[in-house]
């Protein structure tokens, strides 16, 4: 019997994905590196406190900065909503999003929880509000994937051993599995802690990896999704691909794309 691997982008088996919250000022410094050494981020914000607070980057200035990077929701005004009516949770979200859509052009449709703060119920109202992931506080100190995306762990903050398990990410070699590192934070914590320099050491080590695609949270989602969606004939030879994106399959330690739109025979 033939093996057949999903796989990432141009058939690699690693993704990388940073996710950093509250769109401070340090966050200009913070994409500045990214964009240096072509990692991907995911930047989290509150819009009804964009112009309001002069820690935070302005209005008019989100859609140059982050672009190339995703913007995603925090709520509109950072409320611990565990403790909030459910009606108030919902509408911090929607207004989140339209505020932060009118800004930046597309679809916002990822949230990192404000505060850590969220609960079942909050959490199966998420999708019917538009959002499709939903990031947590805290380290799982792994590379696994979540098994729910609206309770989605990440691997460490960056002050959590980030530069052993950025090593033992980069040295991953087994393709038989799909691996992800995800690193959260806040921007303005370097400033805080004085070490900006750990994470332009995180990204030189990081970074021009043959086999690590670098992504946004979104992009991951999408990728995932589009990829669950492939239809295999039942002898498992062609495959069938409705979404608009290429994918990349591993057929007997081949790799094959599949375009969007197309049908491809795989062995």
């Amino acid at each position: 019997m033939h093996t057949i691997y999903k796989c990432f982008p141009h058939g690699k088996h690693k993704v990388l994905t940073m996710s950093y919250d509250d769109g401070n000022n340090a966050d200009r410094r913070l994409v500045k590196i990214f964009n240096k050494y072509g990692i991907k981020g995911t930047f989290h914000l509150n819009s009804g406190l964009l112009d309001q607070d002069a820690s935070r980057i302005k209005a008019d200035e989100i859609k140059q900065l982050y672009k190339g990077h995703e913007v995603a929701a925090h709520t509109l005004t950072h409320p611990t909503i565990e403790r909030c009516p459910i009606d108030q949770v919902v509408q911090q979200v929607i207004q989140d999003r339209k505020n932060l859509e009118k800004i930046v052009g597309y679809t916002v449709r990822g949230l990192s929880y404000p505060n850590g703060s969220y609960n079942e119920t909050i959490k199966s109202m998420l999708p019917h509000v538009g959002i499709e992931y939903s990031r947590i506080v805290g380290s799982s100190r792994n590379f696994a994937f979540p098994r729910d995306l609206h309770e989605w762990l990440p691997t460490c903050h960056h002050n959590d051993d980030l530069m052993k398990l950025a090593e033992e990410f980069v040295g991953l070699f087994k393709k038989q599995y799909l691996y992800m590192m995800y690193v959260w934070g806040h921007s303005y914590e370097f400033d805080k802690d004085n070490n900006w320099e750990l994470i332009e050491e995180f990204c030189k080590c990081v970074t021009d990896k043959e086999d690590i695609w670098y992504a946004t949270n979104i992009e991951i989602v999408d990728y995932l999704k589009a990829l669950d969606n492939l239809k295999f004939s039942a002898e498992g030879d062609f495959v069938y691909n409705p979404s608009v994106q290429s994918l990349w399959l591993s057929v007997d330690g081949q790799i094959v794309e599949v375009k969007g739109g197309t049908q491809v025979r795989l062995y």
